[in-house]
């Protein structure tokens, strides 16, 4: 778990000084006294105590006590995202409706999902989730991978008839083949030159891809998945959703399922092939995005290998 009080997500700074910087807060104290205050008067919702914090970027979660539990407060001060936020917000909601494991947010006395506030030096746009308790995906537990890959499939069946709702999000300009193709002419780092002879041959001989666009998680990873009994009880963070295909996200999804914060490391094969067989066992892959998904997973694969590759993600690919 995270530890109690301040801290950093995965940045390397010192956590109170990040707090005062980035939110105007002169410590976590007076950051909690703000958080009650802004729950009591925006939500109806009395807060006790603030157990922990944690910063990320331009974003913070909170922890609180409440009368109406255990809540985790979110914030962004990143204005440029704050439509966005509000509309992934609103996007869990629509999921909860739909039986997917998200904490459905809690809404304002005026019946919002999202707000904007004022903070101590900028606005702040605060979401109010009910806390899920689990722990964070174990790639080396099977059952609980293929939980992750049936959930996966379970979560882009929910989004498929939300395309335009609650926001409409632009299709990808190009077809997968010319973003590969230009991804291997322009930005391709040169560090598994074998995987990417390998991608430019299978992408020369790659069928149509046949399934439509639509919504997909984007992030799709250990850090956002809670478990319980080696069962998914919690899909955290849809502020990275985009529409594109369901075979991308999956395959996105394989290659960064063991990810962690500061523990960044590909997954392992066998649980890559555990992954897919949970989603396949809710939906199966056309013949075409199965020729697909080898593509897409040694394209992601290689443009994930670091400068300084420790963790070895060019030997994964």
């Amino acid at each position: 778990m995270l530890p109690l009080g301040l801290s950093m997500l995965w940045e390397s700074v010192e956590a109170t000084t990040a707090l005062r910087e980035r939110f105007g807060f002169v410590d976590f104290d007076t950051m909690g006294d703000w958080v009650s205050d802004t729950l009591d008067k925006t939500w109806g919702v009395a807060a006790g105590q603030c157990s922990r914090m944690v910063i990320s970027d331009h974003n913070a979660l909170v922890w609180m006590e409440t009368d109406q539990g255990r809540v985790v407060v979110k914030w962004s001060r990143a204005q440029e995202r704050f439509a966005a936020l509000d509309a992934s917000t609103r996007l869990l909601r629509l999921l909860a409706d739909r039986k997917i494991p998200v904490a459905a947010p809690i809404a304002t006395s005026n019946g919002l999902c999202r707000v904007e506030v004022p903070g101590p030096t900028c606005a702040l746009s605060i979401a109010v989730l009910p806390e899920v308790t689990g722990s964070w995906l174990d790639v080396t537990d099977r059952a609980a991978v293929f939980s992750a890959g049936a959930c996966l499939a379970g979560v882009h069946e929910a989004l498929r008839d939300i395309l335009d709702s609650p926001t409409a999000m632009p299709k990808p300009k190009n077809k997968l083949n010319d973003r590969i193709d230009r991804w291997l002419a322009v930005a391709d780092s040169g560090r598994a030159p074998e995987a990417s002879r390998r991608l430019a041959e299978l992408l020369s001989a790659a069928c149509p891809l046949d399934d439509e666009v639509q919504l997909v998680h984007n992030d799709f990873r250990a850090a956002n998945l809670l478990m319980q009994n080696s069962q998914v009880v919690g899909v955290l963070d849809f502020d990275d959703v985009i529409v594109d295909h369901r075979v991308k996200d999956l395959a996105k999804a394989s290659v960064y399922l063991g990810t962690l914060f500061t523990d960044w490391r590909p997954t392992p094969e066998a649980a890559r092939n555990i992954f897919r067989t949970g989603y396949e066992s809710v939906r199966p892959l056309s013949p075409a995005e199965d020729s697909w998904f080898e593509i897409l997973v040694l394209w992601l694969g290689i443009a994930a290998i670091p400068e300084n590759d420790s963790a070895g993600w060019a030997s994964a690919v």
